[in-house]
C-alpha cells in the first residue's frame, strides 16, 4: 500500500552539495608526480622567510618572548624564580662537593648554564643547573685523574728524622678544577655535535629500567661518599671498580674517630629537612610556595656554627673561602683531552637522557613540545660556554624543575630570576656561607636522593609486568654499583641490546590454530610465528618448525608465506600456485570465508585420481604465517628454503616438479 507525503509549502529546498576534483589520468602520474620538478629559484622574500625559521629554531627565545603575556605569566614566573634559586643556592655548593670541587664552583654552575638555557632550551619548566649523579660522575674522574696520592708532602717536624706528611690542598684543587672544566669542554661539544647532526633520538636506547636502574645505583654512590662528611671522618675517595665497596670499608674501619658535634648537626639537618619535605608533600595543595628546607637549614646551621666557632671549638668541617665575584674567563687545558673521551660520552648521553626524559614530561602535562635536537644543542652550549668560566657539566635536576613547576612557573623567564638569585649570592654576600658545616650540605644532599631510593619500588611492578625489563634494571643497579658508573652503563647497555635479541630469538611460535583457536582445514597446517627471521632466530625458527609440523606430518608437500592480505601457497602434489586474497577466494582449491576461515572446495578439473587417492599421511599443505614479519635477511632465506628442501625430501608421494616460488617471495620480502 503506497503512501503518499505531500511536503510543506514552507520547506525550504534541499540543499545540493556538489564535488568537484580533477580526473589524474597516467600520461599525468608519470609527468608530474613521479618525477621531480624543476625547481625555481628562490626569491629573495623566500630567502628571508628561511633564514627567519632556522634563527627561531636556534634561538627559541624569540618565539614565545615577544608575545609573552605578562599580567598572566609574570608573578608565577617571579615566584616561581625566587623558590628555585633558593633552592639552588645549597644544591649548587653540596653538588660541588660530589664533583670533587671547591663549592663555589657549584654557585658558577648554576649561574651561566641556566642564564643560557633560556635563550636556547624548548622546555618551560626544567630546572638546569648542578645534579647529584653528573656531579658524583664529573668527581670520579676527576679523583682518578688526579688522586691525593699525587699532592702529598713531606715536611720536617722539629728533627731531621721526624716528618709530618700533608696534601697540598691548594694544588690539588687547582689541578681537579682544571680536569673538571676540561671534562666539560669535551662533553659540550659532544652534546653539541651531536645535535647539529640531529642525533637527539639517541636517548630513546636508554629504556627507562636501564634509567632508573642506573640513577638508583648512582644514588647508592652518593650516599656513600657523604657518609664520611656526615660523620666527620677523613677517609680517601676512591674511583674504578669496587669504589662503594672501598668506601664502605673505609668508614666503618675508621668509624672510632667520628666527631660527635659534626654527626649530631648532620643529623638534625636530616631530621628537620625529611620533617619539611614530608610537610611539603602533605599540604602542597595548600600551601602556595613550598617550604625552603634548604635554605632554612643552610642559614640556620651557618649561623650557629659562627656563634658557636664550631670549626675552631669542636673541629667540624665548613665551607671556608668563598670568593667574591666572577672569575674572568679561561680557556682549558686541552692537554687533558685524550684521557677524557669515554668519561664524556657517558656523561654527555647520561645528561641528555635525563634532561629530555624530564622535560617530554612536562611538555606532555602542560600541552606543548619540546625539540630532542634543539635541546641537545641547549645542553652543549650550556657546558661548553659555561666551562670557559670555570664551570662543571650539568643537566636538569627533578627535585628543582618540580619545585620550579609547581610553584608556578610558566616559561624560561623563571629559570633566568633563579639565575640571578645565585649572582647575588656570589658577587655581593658570598661570605655568608663560609662558615656552612660541611655535614649540612651532606645531610641535603642525603635527604634528596630519598625520590631516587624509592625507584627500588620498581623491582616487585616489574616481576608482575616485564621480567625481562626487571633483569635489565637489575643489571644496570649491580654493574653501576660495583663497577662504576662509566662501566657500569656500558654494561648495562650492553646487556639491554642483548634482551632484545633474546626477545627476537625466543619468539613464540605456533600452529594457527591453537593461536586463535580456530578450526583446521583438512590436511593444512599453518606455522606462526611472532618475530622477523634473521641470523640470530633462523635456526630457532627451523627447529620449532620440525618440531611443531614436520615431525609430525613428515609428508607436508607445500611450502607457502603468509604477507599481510596475501598467502602464497605452492602445491607440490598438484604442482599448482595459489594465491588467496583475503576477503576473495583462491584459484583452485582454498577459498577464503568470513572471519579469515579457509575452506575446502573442488573444482570440475579435478582428476579422478586426485579425487580418490588420499596421500599417505594427513597434512599435504603447510603454510607460512609471515603477516608479524617486518624483514628477512639472506640467512633467513636460506633458511626458508632449507624448509623446501626437507619436505621435497620426505615426501611420502612421487617426485613433482621443483618451483623456486619460496626462493622469489624471500627475495622479495629482503627488498621490502
Amino acid at each position: 500500500m503506497e503512501q503518499h507525503v505531500t511536503p510543506c509549502e514552507d520547506a525550504p529546498p534541499p540543499l545540493m552539495y556538489r564535488v568537484e576534483r580533477p580526473v589524474f589520468d597516467e600520461a599525468y602520474l608519470h609527468t608530474q608526480l613521479l618525477h621531480p620538478r624543476e625547481r625555481s629559484p628562490k626569491t629573495i622574500r623566500q630567502r628571508l622567510a628561511q633564514a627567519k625559521a632556522i634563527a627561531l629554531s636556534f634561538l627559541p627565545i624569540l618565539t614565545w618572548l615577544p608575545s609573552y603575556p605578562v599580567k598572566e605569566y609574570l608573578f608565577g614566573d617571579l615566584v616561581s624564580g625566587l623558590s628555585t634559586g633558593v633552592m639552588q643556592l645549597p644544591q649548587g655548593l653540596a653538588y660541588a662537593m660530589l664533583a670533587a670541587v671547591p663549592p663555589v664552583y657549584g654557585l658558577y654552575s648554576s649561574f651561566y648554564p641556566v642564564l643560557l638555557y633560556t635563550f636556547f632550551g624548548t622546555s618551560r619548566h626544567i630546572s638546569i643547573g648542578t645534579f647529584a649523579v653528573i656531579s658524583l660522575m664529573i668527581g670520579g674522574v676527576v679523583v682518578r685523574e688526579a688522586p691525593d696520592s699525587m699532592f702529598m708532602i713531606q715536611a720536617l717536624n722539629g728533627t731531621a728524622t721526624n716528618t709530618t706528611v700533608f696534601i697540598d690542598t691548594e694544588a690539588r684543587d687547582a689541578r681537579r678544577v682544571h680536569i673538571a672544566v676540561v671534562l666539560t669542554t669535551l662533553v659540550g661539544v659532544i652534546q653539541l655535535v651531536l645535535g647539529l647532526l640531529r642525533f637527539g633520538f639517541v636517548a630513546i636506547y636508554l629504556t627507562e629500567p636501564l634509567v632508573r636502574g642506573f640513577t638508583t645505583a648512582a644514588a647508592v654512590h652518593v650516599f656513600i661518599s657523604q657518609l664520611k662528611y656526615l660523620l666527620g671522618i677523613q677517609t680517601p675517595r676512591f674511583s674504578g671498580p669496587l669504589s662503594a665497596l672501598h668506601s664502605v670499608t673505609a668508614v666503618f674501619s675508621d668509624i672510632t674517630s667520628t666527631n660527635v658535634t659534626t654527626l649530631i648537626v648532620g643529623g638534625v639537618c636530616m631530621v628537620v629537612l625529611y620533617c619539611v619535605k614530608d610537610l611539603n608533600e602533605r599540604f602542597k595543595k595548600r600551601l602556595p610556595v613550598p617550604i625552603p628546607g634548604e635554605i632554612i637549614v643552610v642559614m640556620v646551621s651557618t649561623g650557629i656554627s659562627y656563634g658557636l666557632s664550631l670549626s675552631e671549638n669542636y673541629q667540624v668541617d665548613v665551607v671556608r673561602t668563598i670568593p667574591s665575584g666572577l672569575l674572568p674567563p679561561a680557556i682549558p687545558d686541552f692537554s687533558l683531552l685524550p684521557n677524557l673521551v669515554t668519561d664524556s660520552i657517558a656523561i654527555a648521553v647520561v645528561g641528555f637522557s635525563m634532561g629530555i626524559s624530564l622535560a617530554k614530561i612536562f611538555a606532555l602535562k602542560h600541552g606543548y613540545s619540546v625539540d630532542g635536537n634543539q635541546e641537545l644543542i641547549a645542553l652543549g652550549l650550556c657546558n661548553f660556554v659555561s666551562s670557559f668560566f670555570h664551570t662543571f657539566a650539568i643537566t636538569c635536576s627533578m627535585s628543582r624543575s618540580l619545585v620550579q613547576e609547581s610553584t608556578g612557573g610558566n616559561t624560561q623567564i623563571a629559570g633566568l630570576l633563579a639565575s640571578m638569585v645565585v649572582l647575588l649570592v656570589v658577587v655581593a654576600i658570598g661570605f655568608v656561607f663560609q662558615p656552612l658545616p660541611q655535614t649540612a650540605l651532606a645531610a641535603i644532599i642525603m635527604v634528596n636522593l630519598l625520590g631516587m631510593f624509592k625507584q627500588f619500588r620498581d623491582i616487585p611492578a616489574l616481576w608482575r609486568t616485564s621480567k625481562i625489563e626487571l633483569a635489565i634494571w637489575l643489571v644496570a643497579f649491580v654493574a653501576s654499583v660495583l663497577l662504576g658508573l662509566d662501566l657500569g652503563l656500558l654494561v648495562a647497555l650492553g646487556f639491554a641490546i642483548l634482551s632484545v635479541i633474546y626477545r627476537t630469538q625466543s619468539s613464540e611460535t605456533c600452529d594457527s590454530a591453537s593461536l586463535f583457536q580456530a578450526a583446521e582445514c583438512t590436511g593444512i597446517k599453518i606455522f606462526h610465528s611472532n618475530s622477523s627471521i634473521y641470523f640470530a632466530n633462523s635456526d630457532l625458527y627451523l627447529n620449532a618448525l620440525k618440531e611443531k609440523v614436520i615431525s609430525a606430518a613428515v609428508c607436508v608437500s607445500v611450502c607457502g608465506i603468509c604477507r599481510v592480505a596475501y598467502v602464497f601457497i605452492f602445491d607440490l602434489e598438484l604442482g599448482v600456485t595459489h594465491e588467496v586474497v583475503a576477503g576473495g577466494g583462491s584459484q583452485n582449491h582454498l577459498e577464503v570465508q568470513g572471519n579469515g576461515q579457509v575452506a575446502e572446495t573442488h573444482t570440475e578439473s579435478d582428476s579422478e585420481e586426485t579425487r580418490f587417492l588420499e596421500p599417505l599421511c594427513p597434512v599435504h599443505t603447510l603454510i607460512l604465517d609471515w603477516t608479524p614479519v617486518n624483514f628477512i635477511d639472506s640467512v633467513g632465506a636460506k633458511a626458508i628454503k632449507l624448509v623446501r628442501d626437507l619436505i621435497s625430501t620426505r615426501r611420502a608421494l612421487g617426485s613433482v616438479q621443483k618451483c623456486n616460488i619460496t626462493e622469489q617471495i624471500c627475495l622479495s620480502v629482503m627488498q621490502n
